[in-house]
């Protein structure tokens, strides 16, 4: 199979039982060699803090070192969180990486997550169905108010420092366009100049889980957006038409839609389940640990998915159902659903095993399948190996 489709990467620098934090960052290092070798258009850095199975809480830093070690793949943030980061700090951070390595910096940028007020009654759940080919589950039935939900996501925020929630969204993207193009004055007509933003060649991105604000305003000033179908997949096309409902001509001329999918591909599809085994345990971790991510477990050490309650099954189902998992054919089959149901531009994957040369497998197999543009003949496995 061959498409014009590009395809890139999320990391979130997953940490496996039996493995550190330091153990992680090597290996999405290593990927990001990879990823260069096999064609992916771009490889972007989450940001998640306090997080046992997750060691991407730093991705300016990410960014700037997998730069440093590839020639033409795209580095950047998928996304930095404003609730933690301010807009200028994040601009100079990725306009610093950009002075070295111009064109090819991506500042992706989401809104701050905060728990739901007292009070707050969640809308009506929506039944899963299936468009044109494309699984869209129903919503998950996640218990946000729940108290000790509550109680444990604002006592991580207080220790993380999240104190920016509330902001003005479109604000604070005009800030970093105005610093870009070096016109910014703040409400009181104070100008203001940041040498590492002004003129730098990086390109500014939205990231979206909803059809709310952050899909409208990245479409009312012009700019790109990232769908989020891997962790959202519910909303994905709610997401996308709101944005394109929203779009004026502004940074770009037309809108530009990235999607993104959790994927998974092994030689043979009995092979890519037993990978994908941990994966329900680890994304129930999630969505009801006190911790957050778990360490990512080794396949066959969690509870199969017959074994689950019918209540754990709930929470996990659209996870588990729109994850894409089996044979290269068949996860690129899945992706090129995706696509045309979504009208994406280009698709972004992530993927999660607990040994990171299955990582590194998977995508080389999804590239050779999908003929990306590979940069050199080896396997990207080997190079890997061979400590490039």
């Amino acid at each position: 199979m061959t498409t014009n489709v590009p395809l890139s990467i999320l990391e979130l620098a997953t940490v496996g039982v039996g493995q550190s934090g330091a153990d992680a960052l090597r290996a999405t290092l290593d990927l990001a060699v990879a990823a260069d070798h096999l064609g992916y258009r771009r490889l972007w850095f989450a940001e998640h803090h306090l997080s046992p199975g997750v060691a991407s809480a730093a991705p300016a830093v990410l960014a700037a070192l997998a730069a440093e070690r590839t020639r033409r793949l795209r580095v950047g943030s998928g996304a930095v969180l404003l609730g933690t980061t301010s807009p200028l700090v994040a601009a100079e951070q990725f306009g610093s990486i950009a002075a070295l390595h111009p064109g090819r910096v991506d500042l992706g940028l989401g809104r701050a997550f905060s728990p739901p007020p007292e009070g707050f009654v969640a809308p009506p759940r929506t039944e899963a169905r299936d468009v044109d080919g494309l699984h869209v589950p129903g919503t998950p039935p996640i218990d946000f108010p729940d108290s000790a939900l509550r109680a444990r996501l604002l006592a991580q925020q207080e220790v993380v420092g999240a104190s920016r929630s509330g902001q003005d969204f479109r604000a604070e993207l005009e800030l970093v366009l105005g610093l870009l193009a070096d016109t910014y004055v703040d409400g009181a007509g104070h100008s203001y100049v940041s040498p590492p933003v002004a003129g730098a060649a990086f390109d500014l991105w939205v990231l979206a889980s909803s059809g709310g604000e952050s899909a409208r305003v990245a479409g009312a000033l012009g700019l790109p957006l990232a769908a989020n179908y891997h962790v959202s997949p519910s909303n994905v096309l709610g997401t996308v038409e709101a944005y394109r409902a929203a779009f004026r001509p502004g940074v770009l001329a037309e809108p530009y839609v990235v999607v993104s999918a959790d994927v998974l591909a092994a030689e043979t599809a009995e092979r890519a389940q037993h990978l994908a085994d941990p994966y329900a345990e680890w994304v129930l971790s999630i969505r009801r640990g006190a911790q957050g991510a778990i360490a990512y477990p080794e396949p066959g050490t969690t509870t199969p998915w017959d074994r689950r309650s019918a209540a754990e099954q709930d929470v996990l189902r659209d996870r588990i159902d729109t994850r894409v998992v089996g044979t290269p054919d068949e996860v690129a089959a899945g992706l090129s659903t995706l696509q045309r149901v979504t009208g994406a531009d280009e698709l972004l994957v992530t993927t999660e095993t607990h040994d990171p040369r299955d990582r590194v497998r998977s995508f080389e197999l999804l590239a050779d399948v999908w003929g990306l543009p590979a940069a050199a003949s080896r396997d990207a496995a080997d190079l890997v190996l061979a400590g490039a």
